[in-house]
């Protein structure tokens, strides 16, 4: 029996403690995401993260260098918890989201929001126009992401 078996089988689902769970992993995975990102970054000579073009897009006018970077930090741990917890809600119910230890979850991430949301916004450029050290290093970041949002969504579930 494979472990997303055993581990729903054995146990009352429960949404509150898939999201909690969830939302845990979700923090700890972004904090793992920025290191993997500082060790290869996606963007260089300059380039503005999304996060970044996102906070001033919100504020409705030019921030100033610190304003940004705190607002882009609160988007992406926010958005980090925010979709931990909604993957928590969904590997309670429906186990097969987990498949890969998380990876799987990593990759479908990326490609919703570095394949399809950001370049839809302006907020990222398309996947044709980046290079390959580029998609290398968004992909590998998003999988980092979807392995550690796994493990301890599913250390914490047990705990809890």
């Amino acid at each position: 029996m494979s472990d997303a078996k055993a581990e729903t089988g054995s146990r009352k689902k429960s949404l509150v403690k898939g999201l909690i769970a969830g939302m845990i992993g979700g923090l700890v995975a972004t904090a793992a995401k920025t290191f993997a990102e500082q060790m290869f970054p996606a963007r260089t000579d300059g380039e503005v993260a999304p996060e970044e073009l996102a906070a001033e897009g919100l504020a409705g006018h030019a921030l100033t260098h610190a304003d940004r970077t705190q607002a882009a930090s609160a988007i992406r741990w926010g958005f980090g918890a925010a979709v931990g917890a909604a993957y928590g809600a969904l590997a309670e119910y429906y186990p097969a989201a987990t498949a890969k230890e998380g990876a799987s979850f990593g990759l479908v991430l990326e490609t919703l929001t570095h394949e399809g949301a950001l370049p839809a916004l302006g907020l990222a450029a398309g996947v044709q126009e980046q290079t390959l050290r580029e998609r290398t290093s968004e992909v590998t970041s998003h999988v980092v992401y979807g392995v550690v949002t796994e493990t301890v969504r599913r250390f914490v579930r047990r705990w809890l």
